[in-house]
């Protein structure tokens, strides 16, 4: 059987209308919302279904929303495809998706994961709120190239390279006023092109100042397990199994770079052959095929 690795999905994959069908269909989904819904106090799955947008976009219900929709796909996989999970020799999940990824491997139970993704996007949220920020995708430069860029108009002003998701595709996060002038400085370097991105604020960098600390704060209620099958780091782009070296560096993630193509390489050269993304979207099979044009990705959407 194929070495085989799961890939979960972080915020911005949300879409208003995720996991009703799947929901109704299997009961399995279901109960995994009413399970968060009771937890959360407000119900999950009908902001999944009905939104309105700007609701589910918000940093501390899209993460819930997220890691629940995700965890409910897995379950849709592991009915049509009860031995897939058999031969998975690895996971990985893009910032948020790491928690979800350490949900499977069972490092993290569910209900103590809801209520560790509720707690960092608040937090999160707040920070966001704090300093007015965001990110902005940069495509078709590697990233000394963008290094560059961020270097020629930050200033004074707080600017770093945040994403490092494959070639060609690197997201750069500040506060504002510095967003701005890199996109325009992209604009008169001859039109390099740029993505705003819908999120609340300038995730992993120092502007996310104390969110990691109240993400440390949340983690000391929770229960930690060594994963069953390794869990790829967004800070190191290597596995851990050391249940605190697993907690330090989830709080260390908040303000650091996600290494996401140094993680799909590490995961090809452990020959993996088969991907699976597991939960809304489709964004990391584009970013594999970057990185490995014949990946086989199959996409279980939620």
């Amino acid at each position: 059987m194929p070495r085989t690795a799961f890939l979960f999905p972080g915020q911005g994959a949300q879409t208003v209308g995720m996991a009703g069908a799947l929901c109704q269909a299997l009961p399995a989904a279901n109960d995994l919302f009413q399970r968060a819904s009771a937890i959360l106090g407000y119900d999950l799955l009908d902001v999944c279904v009905n939104g309105p947008a700007e609701r589910l976009n918000a940093t501390d219900v899209s993460q819930p929303a997220i890691f629940v929709a995700s965890l409910a796909a897995l379950e849709q996989l592991k009915a049509t495809e009860p031995d897939a999970a058999q031969d998975v020799v690895a996971t990985a999940g893009l910032s948020l998706g790491e928690y979800t990824a350490l949900a499977f491997a069972g490092a993290l139970g569910f209900e103590d994961g809801v209520k560790l993704v509720q707690a960092r996007g608040r937090a999160m949220q707040d920070a966001a709120v704090a300093t007015p920020s965001g990110m902005v995708s940069v495509l078709g430069l590697e990233v000394p190239e963008v290094e560059a860029l961020v270097l020629e108009v930050r200033g004074a002003d707080t600017l770093e390279v945040a994403n490092l998701l494959c070639p060609g595709n690197t997201v750069v996060s500040g506060s504002v006023a510095a967003i701005d002038r890199f996109e325009q400085l992209c604009v008169q370097k001859g039109g390099i092109r740029t993505v705003r991105l819908a999120v609340a604020g300038a995730f992993h960098t120092k502007l996310m100042k104390p969110a990691d600390e109240k993400l440390a704060t949340a983690l000391t209620g929770v229960v930690l397990n060594a994963p069953r099958v390794p869990v790829w780091s967004n800070v190191d782009a290597r596995t851990h199994t050391d249940p605190a070296e697993i907690r330090g560096l989830l709080v260390q993630q908040v303000l650091s770079p996600v290494r996401w193509e140094d993680t799909l390489r590490g995961l090809l050269s452990e020959n993996v052959e088969r991907f699976y993304e597991i939960g809304p979207g489709r964004v990391l099979a584009g970013l594999l095929k970057r990185v490995h044009r014949k990946a086989d990705i199959r996409n279980v959407a939620a």
